[in-house]
């Protein structure tokens, strides 16, 4: 007789985007024709980048030739993406990063997710609240104690320092779901904290390319000291829109280690490595030609392109709102838009949009106790839907 992993029973029977996937359907079997506005799940609409589908196009080609045609690639990505990422992403900003701390994947959901599987079931961890919900669920899998770190109006949306022995602290800037950022003094205080006490903060940067403010860091190592304690997650998905193509990368810095059970400090690239090569075999040859382009002085362009759009359909959302008397956060660093509700039940304030409105968000409830109260909206629709969801309202 097999056992099963138990605590997965202790995890909510549905995960969030399944249960808003589940009421839409529902509501649309009974109204068939109803026009729906989809401003909940944070999936893009605008196709990939024109030299991104060139370069797939043209790897796609050497596949169908023996001499360029590739088999199994590397664990960790091919080396011309990762100099790449190295030299555009992070000298060209200050930051030295090489190429064998980064690790190339299949998105950042699956690493944040994956990370866990090098880190012992006896670390505490901290989370935000509200939280994006992978965090919380892969550790509840792994039956580790979890601490929140609430984010509300009152604070600023600044979580403050646990008041309590943690060991790793997922942190995630600009904030997925408040919409909210951290000025670099602010999360100075997280890595001197992180370095003080032996913590390691897992730094969720995927939204980054949406920062438009000065002081804001679009990566954690920006802050001295960081490369000792944080690993750091980077996506394609929303910067390029990535989201069905899958291609994302994560940092692991030489510096970075954690205690064993013999009481020394272990290297987790090499953990990481150690992991990736029995887990995962890579992410195929055709998708990480096509994130190289992203770094053409062509996909620059393009990709900025794609991020104004999305910011202009952001700042429609905001400024709708504000117009209207809602309390509003995020939206001006982010493509998420945090919405109070005018009553405390999330859901019943989704369920009302849904059905009176035709406009699907996320209910905050989803995101942690600090989420009850508030809807998030994306600015991942069309400018015309958008425009049309806010007029709705």
């Amino acid at each position: 007789m097999a056992y099963i992993n138990d605590n997965f029973s202790t995890l909510k029977p549905s995960y969030l985007f399944t249960e808003v996937a589940k009421r839409v359907s529902s509501y649309l079997e009974k109204n068939p024709s109803a026009n729906i506005i989809r401003m909940g799940i944070g999936d893009v609409t605008l196709p990939l980048p024109k030299a991104c589908i060139e370069a797939m196009h043209k790897a796609v080609d050497e596949m169908s030739v023996r001499e360029t045609f590739r088999g199994y690639g590397p664990e960790q990505g091919y080396d011309f993406l990762r100099e790449k990422i190295s030299v555009f992403d992070y000298k060209a900003h200050g930051v030295d990063i090489a190429a064998d701390e980064i690790f190339v994947s299949d998105g950042a959901k699956s690493d944040v997710g994956n990370i866990v599987d090098i880190l012992g079931d006896n670390n505490v961890i901290a989370v935000t609240d509200p939280v994006y919900p992978v965090y919380v669920d892969t550790n509840i899998m792994a039956g580790r104690k979890i601490v929140y770190l609430p984010m509300n109006a009152e604070n600023n949306f600044v979580p403050q320092i646990p008041d309590c022995k943690v060991d790793v602290v997922y942190l995630c800037f600009p904030n997925n779901p408040t919409g909210t950022v951290l000025t670099t003094e602010q999360l100075k205080i997280w890595v001197d904290y992180a370095l003080q006490n032996n913590v390691l903060i897992l730094f969720d940067a995927a939204y980054e390319a949406f920062i438009t403010e000065k002081n804001v860091p679009h990566s954690i190592y920006e802050i001295d000291g960081a490369k000792q304690c944080a690993i750091e997650f980077r996506s394609y998905s929303k910067t390029a829109g990535f989201t069905g193509t899958r291609c994302s990368y994560t940092i692991v810095p030489q510096e970075c280690t954690a205690l064993g059970n013999d009481g020394k400090p272990h290297n987790l690239n090499a953990l990481w490595k150690r992991r990736q090569c029995t887990k995962f075999n890579g992410t195929p040859y055709i998708i990480q030609r096509a994130a190289e382009a992203i770094y053409s002085q062509e996909g620059k362009q393009q990709v900025s392109d794609i991020i104004c759009y999305y910011l202009q359909n952001a700042n429609i959302i905001r400024n709708g709102l504000l117009s209207k008397g809602f309390e509003v956060y995020g939206g001006i660093n982010s493509p998420y838009i945090w919405l109070k509700c005018p009553e405390k039940d999330s859901w019943a304030f989704f369920d009302y949009l849904l059905t009176e409105k035709n406009i699907v968000a996320t209910p905050g409830a989803g995101f942690g106790p600090s989420g009850e109260g508030f809807l998030r909206l994306t600015a991942f629709n069309t400018t015309e839907k958008t425009q049309e969801a806010i007029n709705r309202i």
